[in-house]
């Protein structure tokens, strides 16, 4: 009983996360969502950014997802510094949504942003449904 759980939980995180959940090779696949990190959009090479701009990133996504809005409204208003780092509570802190958040901040920095393939609705009559689309 106790494999069959663990094979069922194998397969959903493998359907959330892809390859990630199961190993951090740099050479595994991007088979995530592909609106993810660990999807298509984790393809994406950096480029043009110095590494006091990746660090701004860091810092940005980790206001973000602090559970804090005035840290939150302080980068969305372009107001922040780097010593408000010293104000997040790790308790409330998504390390996650982090790690998501700068990636997005990285992709407005490229001028990329959303980085995300095509939606094209499964079934016309239900707007709430999405497929990707991989083409153009």
């Amino acid at each position: 009983m106790k494999n069959t759980i663990r094979t069922t939980l194998m397969k959903a995180f493998k359907n959330v996360q892809g390859s990630t959940a199961r190993s951090n090779d740099r050479n595994r696949p991007y088979d995530g969502q592909p609106h993810t990190d660990d999807g298509i959009r984790g393809k994406t090479l950096v480029e043009g950014l110095t590494m006091r701009d990746i660090r701004d990133c860091f810092i940005k996504g980790f206001l973000q997802a602090s559970g804090d809005e005035e840290l939150y409204n302080l980068v969305e208003n372009d107001d922040w510094l780097t010593d408000d780092i010293y104000r997040v509570n790790l308790n409330n802190l998504d390390p996650i949504a982090v790690a998501q958040s700068m990636a997005c901040e990285i992709e407005k920095m490229m001028g990329i942003y959303p980085n995300v393939p095509k939606l094209t609705a499964v079934n016309p009559g239900n707007a709430d449904v999405f497929e990707t689309y991989g083409g153009d």
